[in-house]
């Protein structure tokens, strides 16, 4: 028996993946700002040969000078997470 509960899933499209190509990239504006310093864009790209990278970018705007954007690329392999340290106890200190 189809319920509104059951239908409601395929109401909803999906997101599309999106795949940056060789040489292109993307920039939204970061509606998770909260400090000056954070970036007011952030997106993603892939340089010509293939790498990966996270971009982001700083409106600048200098008094009596034309705005202008300042970029950051980082690889994303570069932001992962460090591994975790082993935290294995050492069986030779154990009183037993």
């Amino acid at each position: 028996m189809k319920t509104l509960y059951n239908l409601v899933p395929t109401l909803i499209p999906k997101p599309m993946a999106y795949e940056n190509k060789p040489g292109q990239g993307s920039l939204f504006k970061n509606d998770k700002k909260t400090a000056e310093n954070h970036p007011d864009y952030k997106g993603s790209m892939m340089t010509p040969d293939g790498i990966d990278c996270w971009v982001s970018a700083w409106v600048k705007r200098p008094e009596g000078k034309q705005p202008f954007m300042s970029l950051s690329i980082q690889p994303k392999e570069q932001q992962q997470a460090a591994p975790a340290q082993d935290t294995a106890v050492e069986t030779n200190d154990l009183p037993f």
